[in-house]
């Protein structure tokens, strides 16, 4: 299958969402899920309680793995969202997009087709983190050619 006839035989994703943090995005991580967790079937991948001594690249790999797995969506929080997104954007077919203002999380997914949004607890309120993650669930990818073909120049990088 191409990735142009992947595309236009997924052109909806599920409403499973995939979503991890460490110590310093956990209380966003908590709040998202209880905000989002009617319209969406929200999956935590951890961590179940508060842990200062945790590091984020487990929670990165476990959110990644189920993304890829099941062709869904991911949400992972630290405290700027760039630990979160250098961690996640290793795995190929992973497109990560650390977003903090509403135009980068429309065009994250309206040109980039981002498969998770990485946001940073500490850069702005829960509110607006909201407003970011709302933006980006509600956006779907164009499917235009062009960046279909860019999305493959990706994936081939390493």
């Amino acid at each position: 299958m191409t990735i142009i006839q992947k595309y236009q035989h997924n052109t909806s994703m599920d409403n499973t969402i995939y979503i991890g943090a460490d110590h310093a995005g956990f209380e966003l991580k908590q709040y998202l899920i209880d905000v989002f967790k009617d319209d969406y079937d929200m999956i935590d991948c951890g961590p179940n309680s508060l842990d200062q001594e945790d590091d984020y690249p487990g929670y990165a790999r476990e959110v990644c793995e189920k993304v890829l797995d099941d062709d869904g969506r991911g949400i992972l929080i630290c405290d700027t969202g760039i630990g979160m997104s250098i961690g996640a954007n290793r795995y190929t077919e992973i497109r990560a997009a650390m977003v903090v203002t509403p135009f980068m999380a429309e065009r994250s997914r309206l040109h980039n087709d981002a498969n998770i949004i990485c946001l940073g607890q500490e850069l702005m309120s829960h509110e607006e983190n909201e407003n970011l993650v709302r933006i980006w669930l509600t956006t779907d990818f164009t499917q235009v050619e062009r960046h279909i073909r860019r999305i493959q120049q990706l994936d081939k990088l390493g």
